[in-house]
């Protein structure tokens, strides 16, 4: 069994509230395996839709270490909920004895390797999504769907 981005499967939980991140990838991978899906930030209490969300200055490791926030594209601080859905995901995986995480690539909860710089200008830095620095830390493999399917 393994966590999975929700919006990978079609649940509209993305930040505009569609099914823009389904992935046909995602739903095979689910006929054949048993995945868990969550949605850190609607776990951490936003609403979808939503305001688009980036890090400022850093990537996940750093919002839980108190040196980055998260902030929407209207200036309003959601470092809170995205800590709080953080720690809801993790305790899914706990509960649920789950050691593996698959991702929404460059998510500012999800994302592993890579998120947006948080200038809202879809520009990239190394990092991973707020979600992701909390399960790695706790012994949860992570990847994104993308490179888990390079490797398969």
């Amino acid at each position: 069994m393994k966590l999975i981005s929700a919006c990978l499967l079609g649940v509209k939980c993305a930040w505009s509230g569609d099914e823009r991140y389904q992935d046909e990838r995602a739903l095979a991978l689910a006929r054949q395996e048993s995945l868990v899906p969550v949605c850190p930030e609607q776990l951490g209490g936003l609403s979808t839709p939503r305001p688009p969300q980036e890090i400022q200055g850093g990537g996940g490791e750093g919002v839980l270490d108190g040196r980055c926030r998260v902030l929407n594209k209207e200036g309003v601080d959601v470092t809170g909920e995205f800590i709080s859905g953080a720690r809801e995901t993790l305790k899914i995986a706990q509960q649920l004895n789950i050691r593996e995480f698959i991702g929404k690539a460059r998510s500012p909860s999800c994302g592993c390797g890579q998120v947006y710089d948080g200038s809202f200008s879809e520009k990239l830095v190394s990092g991973d999504g707020v979600t992701t620095a909390l399960l790695k830390r706790n012994g949860i493999k992570v990847s994104n769907l993308e490179d888990l399917m390079k490797l398969g």
